[in-house]
């Protein structure tokens, strides 16, 4: 059937009238949607409404705590523009495309630029980008991301195909039915695109934690409030100043922009090596993974096939007769993989083709493909095991001897009624990556397992796995031979290298680790791998691989190059050690500033501190040299859970700095001070404190390390000399400057002790 699809003048008319596939394409969050999330959040209206109330008392230089508010969004608004400009400039390149028939020529166009009534081209590893009638040719199509079902589906002319399905076999043309939010999979997700949720365990507790601190501050804030004007007979607006500054020391409100600016770091730094993340918090998880499983071809090998051998084994075929059959299988078929192209390299086109009358495309579940010719019979072209009788030992001992040696056989049959019998084989090379053994290295010096799947015969992968240096590749196991999901899911565990796996096999593999407790990892990139990546924690798809792998995956590999790896685990396992280090020195502030609070509920003073000194602390202790220690290169193996890990170091700092600021006011209040001087004596405690937990953060020192303690160290000294009166201190006494000295030193000895004492 002729296709001559739309004319351009009946595109423009659809375009006009709104009948175009938009929506379908997952973009970045647009400029006002970044401005609405980084300005209305909670914690930047609770210090809003805060520094009003403190506006309304004429303490104006109390509200300075807002720059660090404004600085804050306005550093997240940078930094997620940065990253959007970038995604959206590899997105173009990694883009899904249709091929359309339009004034009777093929065109690949956007799938946002599809409209109403156009023709579309689907072969095998196509996504389906708009429900559609199939007008001619078969297909089987994948239905599991729409409807959970792996089993592909037969479909026909005349039959319907499903936005957000592919096909796994075959080639049709259809024409579109549906457009945009009338798509299938817009009704049911809204989405037209499989975007995995990420599990990041840093966002996850990093929000868990600042939903219990929201909890906690508006009933702290009234309590203590109330405590100093009804009992304390404190001034209303002292009361208020005081109590606002306890609240503004609980709120981590640059943790989470902190979390996020690293991520999108991350992406920025890996876009510039051609790396695409569709997901930022999926470096992370990247990071956290023990096992990867990845696919032969294209992966650890070249996938750039080369022929070595052509094998008439057949007494009634000759060589020419073999290679001229196998020659009009190949053509008829259309298929431009890397096997038919490199078969196509040395056999030419037959000057007259036969007429086919059926094609099946190659299915990864079957292991064949399939053409019938009208007066010659039908020919079947795929796992030469498929074809080869059982009982010629002597056909699958040579079989055998090229598979060990690395090589991929497929066999060539011919149907005669019910039975397929041999013609030849044909045994094709596909070399090893260059420098995939020093990748594999680095995986296994991180200590992550590798499991490789792929569909060619076992001890082809298992040999082209130990030429790859990957570990245990001896540990191998014919996939074909697991009939039931509990074998599958219990060699999963055993083995590690698996041959002749179907698309479902794979999943189950995936499946079956995380059971066990693995954080998976699954790269890929042909459509026989889809199920496995959308199952995994992180999926990495190939840019030169079907559609719908990269549709369904987290990271692309934009250069398609499987040494990109180490890179990315890098830069998560940089971001994780990071925050870790960053992300105490917030929840150390929030643990002080709890546990002062309610201590100040007991005792008969007033809360000792303005907001102006915590805004002194927060920026000089923790803001800027978290965001400084968070760029750091930290290549670490990632060892516990995030907020664990955090706890263990932000509590006993929290309680360190309580313990010398309630020692400093205990020195005091037996000088018997006023009640200014009083704060200037616990402040002088606090900085103290403050200043020992910067130091043993920092720790191992490296010069820029030593220049950033050095040089917050001495902002805070010329603050509290030179500028005191601003931050609501007395002079500086000589007896103060001795006490912060022996406390500083005494403080310092006693964390290192504990620190060394925890490692011990």
């Amino acid at each position: 059937m002729k296709m001559n699809g739309l004319t351009k003048e009946e595109v423009i008319k659809r375009k006009q009238a709104g009948l175009i596939n938009t929506g379908t394409v997952i973009k970045t969050k647009s400029i006002g949607q970044i401005l609405y999330t980084n300005i209305f959040t909670w914690f930047n209206l609770l210090n809003i409404l805060i520094a009003i109330g403190i506006i309304l008392t004429g303490s104006y230089k109390n509200t300075l705590f807002l720059g660090v508010v404004v600085w804050n969004a306005v550093i997240g608004i940078f930094q997620e523009i940065r990253s959007k400009t970038v995604i959206d400039r590899l997105s173009v390149l990694a883009s899904p495309t249709a091929s359309v028939i339009r004034d009777g020529k093929k065109e690949k166009v956007s799938i946002d630029e599809l409209v109403l009534d156009d023709i579309c081209e689907y072969v095998n590893g196509s996504q389906i980008c708009a429900d559609s009638i199939i007008l001619e040719g078969k297909c089987e199509v994948n239905e599991s991301l729409l409807t959970g079902e792996s089993e592909p589906v037969f479909k026909k002319e005349g039959d319907e195909i499903l936005s957000g399905s592919f096909v796994v076999s075959g080639r049709v043309y259809s024409k579109i039915i549906h457009v945009g939010n009338d798509n299938y999979v817009n009704n049911i997700t809204k989405k037209a695109k499989y975007i995995k949720k990420i599990n990041s365990e840093i966002l996850l507790s990093t929000k868990k934690f600042v939903k219990i601190v929201s909890f906690f501050i508006l009933p702290i804030f009234a309590l203590l409030f109330l405590k100093q004007v009804f009992v304390q007979n404190s001034e209303i607006s002292e009361a208020y100043i005081s109590s606002s500054a306890a609240i503004i020391g609980m709120i981590p409100s640059g943790l989470i922009l902190l979390c996020s600016m690293v991520m999108a770091l991350s992406t920025i730094r890996l876009g510039r090596k051609n790396i695409l993340v569709q997901e930022m918090y999926c470096v992370e998880t990247l990071a956290r993974v023990n096992v990867l499983c990845l696919d032969k071809t294209g992966t650890i090998t070249e996938g750039k096939m080369q022929v070595k051998k052509f094998v008439s084994v057949n007494e009634k075929y000759d060589d020419k007769r073999f290679k001229g059959e196998l020659a009009q299988y190949i053509y008829a078929m259309e298929n431009d993989n890397q096997t038919s192209l490199a078969i196509k390299d040395i056999l030419k086109q037959p000057d007259t083709l036969w007429n086919c009358v059926e094609r099946r495309e190659f299915s990864s579940e079957k292991k064949w493909g399939m053409a019938s010719f009208e007066n010659s019979g039908s020919y079947y072209f795929g796992a030469a095991e498929k074809f080869v009788d059982k009982d010629d030992e002597n056909l699958k001992d040579k079989i055998l001897q090229y598979q060990k040696q690395g090589n991929r056989v497929l066999g060539f049959a011919k149907s005669y009624e019910d039975e397929k019998e041999l013609l030849g084989y044909v045994v094709i090379s596909d070399m090893v990556k260059k420098d995939v053994n020093e990748t594999f290295e680095f995986l296994k010096k991180q200590g992550i397992k590798i499991k490789v799947l792929s569909g060619d015969n076992v001890y082809t992968v298992a040999s082209v796995a130990m030429e790859a240096g990957v570990e245990d590749a001896d540990k191998y196991i014919d996939a074909s031979s697991l009939d039931t999901d509990k074998k599958v899911k219990k060699a999963a565990l055993e083995y590690n290298i698996f041959g002749r796996v179907t698309p479902n096999q794979k999943c189950l593999i995936v499946e079956a680790l995380k059971e066990a407790g693995y954080v998976t990892g699954m790269v890929g990139d042909g459509t026989n791998d889809v199920m496995a990546l959308k199952e995994s924690d992180c999926s990495i798809a190939m840019k030169n691989g079907s559609e719908a792998a990269g549709n369904v995956s987290n990271i692309i590999l934009l250069n398609s190059d499987f040494e990109s790896i180490p890179q990315i685990f890098n830069e998560g396992r940089r971001d994780i050690n990071n925050l870790q280090r960053s992300s105490a020195l917030f929840l150390m502030k929030t643990v002080f500033s709890i546990a002062m609070a309610i201590i100040f509920m007991i005792l008969p003073f007033t809360y000792p501190f303005e907001p102006i000194q915590m805004t002194l602390i927060s920026s000089t202790i923790i803001g800027i040299p978290s965001f400084i220690l968070a760029l750091e290169p930290n290549y670490n193996i990632v060892k516990g859970k995030f907020f664990n890990n955090v706890l263990r170091k932000a509590v006993p700092a929290g309680l360190s700095m309580v313990i010398n600021t309630c020692i400093a006011l205990f020195v005091a209040t037996v000088a018997d001070t006023s009640d200014v001087n009083r704060g200037t004596w616990v402040f002088v405690g606090l900085m103290c404190a403050s200043m020992v937990e910067l130091f043993v953060v920092c720790r191992p020192f490296n010069i820029m390390r030593t220049i950033l303690v050095v040089l917050m160290y001495g902002v805070l000294f010329v603050c509290i000399f030179a500028f005191g009166n601003i931050f609501s201190l007395e002079q500086i006494t000589f007896e103060m400057i001795i006490y912060g000295l022996i406390t500083y030193i005494i403080m310092l000895i006693v964390r290192m002790f504990m620190l060394k004492k925890a490692v011990g």
